[in-house]
């Protein structure tokens, strides 16, 4: 009679053991920026607005991204197109995802794409100061100027948060890695003598 209670609360024990493997794994790819996100969320406006504010002479951050004549005419460079959209795709698009969303895996991404932004707009600001003499346009705009440092900014603030992890998340990877290990070790003890 004391194995029919022992059998019953073995496949219990194991519905457990998942369902807290899953919630561990769930939390393993989240991140909580806590108040960060709301500086996240103010330069990810800042970024927005400076696509509408002037990147150069009379080009916007809009023309910019869409290469028009106004654009042409000032003399866009590549970096300045290439800052534009790394900024619009990584620093805008992937932070709200990742806001939004809370995975790790695009506070990563938004991390990176922003990184290469921040390199960008440098390039974009220093090519608008060294325009070829045969070129028409003008410096640096307060656009891109704004852009740059609200790139460098949301880099700094992704950086901490992905780098945050905390003691209990980093503690529970270990704990199942090493579930995980010993379980292949039973598996393979089992086969060797079966």
């Amino acid at each position: 009679m004391s194995e029919q209670p022992e059998d019953q609360s073995q496949p219990f024990d194991e519905e457990i053991r998942r369902d807290v493997d899953a919630v561990e794994k769930k939390m393993a790819g989240e991140i909580d920026p806590g108040a960060r996100a709301v500086v996240v969320a103010i330069l990810v406006f800042a970024l927005l607005g400076s696509l509408a504010l002037p990147h150069t002479g009379g080009a916007h951050g809009y023309d910019v991204l869409s290469g028009n004549d106004v654009a042409l005419a000032e003399s866009i460079q590549l970096p300045s197109r290439l800052f534009a959209w790394f900024a619009l795709v990584f620093g805008v698009g992937f932070s709200v995802l990742a806001l939004l969303t809370r995975r790790w895996v695009f506070a990563w991404i938004a991390l990176a794409g922003c990184a290469i932004a921040c390199v960008l707009g440098m390039l974009a600001i220093w090519t608008r100061q060294t325009l070829a003499p045969n070129l028409h346009g003008a410096g640096p705009g307060v656009g891109l100027v704004i852009g740059w440092i609200a790139v460098l900014l949301l880099t700094f603030h992704w950086l901490r948060v992905v780098w945050s992890r905390t003691a209990v998340q980093l503690a529970a990877e270990e704990q199942r890695r090493l579930a995980a290990a010993e379980e292949e070790q039973r598996q393979q003890e089992w086969r060797q003598r079966g």
